[in-house]
């Protein structure tokens, strides 16, 4: 099995090594647009209300191809990747990441997040988003630390042999990343404003926000490196941790150290910028939770002031100025002056902060920094013969991915910028009906990852957003 998303070619979506041209990719796609969704009978959960929008957003879809994609990838989450079940009174919602039989914090989040507006009207799924709320906690009760997980808490990691850290059993990969601790939070909060049901929200899932507290004042490092190390014996410069695990120095000034950024590459500057104003917004919404669900003044005035001190550095450490751009944020800093100017396609990136509620849309640094992403300036920014988007190390140059088309059209209020992110996801999905985790910017048949759910079911979210925001845009297509 391979490590999160670890990057294997795939060319072609029939045979490997079989020729297909840029221009035969409508070819490849069936003419009728026949669902790629699994039989009714194989779906691992069906939601009443998932579908009925699916067939509302159809109908009003003239562009058939679009609609065939929405209904292929909106439902994939649900239709592949869900194994719901009732633990000891609780739901419990174990949710896989496509093509690897594990749970990561981010993913598991981000792709039930677009069923969360469905859930007052649905029973069922409302039960199913309680239960991968239930297990994050117990996820992060058993390694704060951990990014991704098993179902089977006995199982023992197939990164044993290579990892240099401290595995657990249930633990697949133990990378820390600031995101992992931030979606669940996300997660949380809002199914609370939307809903008003706090079962999910006793005592273990305080503990968990403690967690959560307490591993982020570690990865200050104000009182040395703490606990965490990490070191793999790989090939793969993107899994290595340089000076005994422990990433190169940083200058403790508040920020939150990320050993691994959303993509589970390793960071060059430890303060991942993107990653701590999602830390920011996250530590907010625990302390409202918190305090107005079980009257704990203590955690939530620490996650107050944690959220302040770091805010306070982000305004003191994350921006420099470009030359061309102006102010604008860097991707990594050290706080002693050195930054990294770029983006990744994963979320939280610079792209998608409007997105996590980092930083307001309309902040001029964030539209400075926006057009610096999605330029040249930006290391990992391609553009081709197919398309143009951010792409990242993870998996190669040169190769874009869906997910960065799918964050422009999200944080984007310009109806032409729109239309052409979801015009080129139509023409880039290779005759598969699905999203991948990335494609050759000259060569969609070229990608990665057959099987992605994140990817699909975000894409959905765009259509959908749109549909309720911009209809007449969508009938453009």
């Amino acid at each position: 099995m391979l490590s999160r998303r670890k990057f294997i070619q795939t060319t072609g979506i029939i045979g490997a090594g079989l020729a297909i041209q840029p221009n035969q990719l409508f070819a490849l796609a069936d003419s009728s647009f026949e669902s790629k969704r699994p039989p009714l009978s194989e779906r691992k959960f069906t939601s009443k209300s998932v579908e009925e929008l699916i067939k509302s957003i159809k109908a009003d879809l003239p562009n058939k191809e679009l609609g065939w994609l929405f209904e292929n990838c909106f439902p994939n989450t649900l239709d592949t990747t869900i194994d719901f079940e009732i633990i000891n009174g609780k739901p419990d919602t174990y949710v896989i990441t496509g093509d690897i039989d594990a749970m990561w914090l981010r993913d598991s989040t981000a792709q039930v997040w677009p069923y969360l507006s469905l859930i007052k009207k649905d029973e069922p799924l409302k039960q199913l988003i309680a239960g991968v709320i239930n297990r994050q906690t117990k996820c992060i009760h058993k390694d704060p630390y951990a990014n991704a997980f098993y179902k089977d808490e006995s199982k023992v990691s197939e990164w044993k042999h290579t990892d240099i850290t401290v595995m657990k059993p249930g633990v697949h990969e133990r990378k820390w990343e600031i995101d992992s601790l931030c979606y669940p939070i996300r997660l949380a909060h809002q199914y609370w404003k939307l809903t008003g049901d706090t079962t999910p929200f006793d005592n273990s899932w305080k503990e968990a926000i403690k967690l959560t507290v307490k591993t982020f004042k570690e990865q200050q490092r104000k009182e040395g490196n703490g606990p965490y190390t990490f070191q793999r014996t790989t090939a793969w410069a993107t899994d290595g941790v340089p000076l005994a695990g422990y990433g190169y120095p940083v200058k403790p000034v508040g920020l939150i150290c990320s050993v691994f950024r959303p993509s589970d590459d390793a960071t060059i500057f430890l303060f991942l910028i993107p990653s701590n104003f999602f830390a920011v917004a996250s530590l907010k919404q625990a302390a409202e939770m918190v305090q107005k669900i079980s009257g704990d003044t203590a955690l939530a005035t620490e996650c107050n002031q944690l959220a302040d001190e770091v805010s306070n550095a982000l305004k003191q450490y994350a921006t420099t100025v470009h030359p061309q751009m102006g102010k604008v944020y860097a991707y990594e800093v050290n706080g002693f002056g050195s930054f990294n100017l770029m983006d990744d396609a994963n979320v939280p990136g610079l792209l998608s902060l409007p997105y996590l509620n980092g930083v307001a849309q309309n902040d001029p640094t964030y539209q400075n920094t926006r057009k610096l992403l999605l330029s040249s300036n930006n290391p990992f920014f391609y553009k081709g013969k197919a398309a143009e988007g951010i792409g990242g190390p993870h998996a190669g140059i040169n190769m874009i991915w869906p997910l960065s088309i799918i964050m422009r059209g999200l944080t984007s209020s310009n109806d032409a910028e729109i239309k052409q992110c979801i015009k080129s996801l139509i023409q880039t999905h290779a005759g598969t009906g699905f999203m991948h985790e990335s494609f050759h910017k000259d060569d969609p048949t070229n990608f990665t990852r057959k099987w992605f759910a994140w990817a699909n079911t975000i894409f959905g979210e765009l259509i959908y957003e749109t549909w309720q925001k911009k209809p007449a845009l969508l009938k453009q297509l």
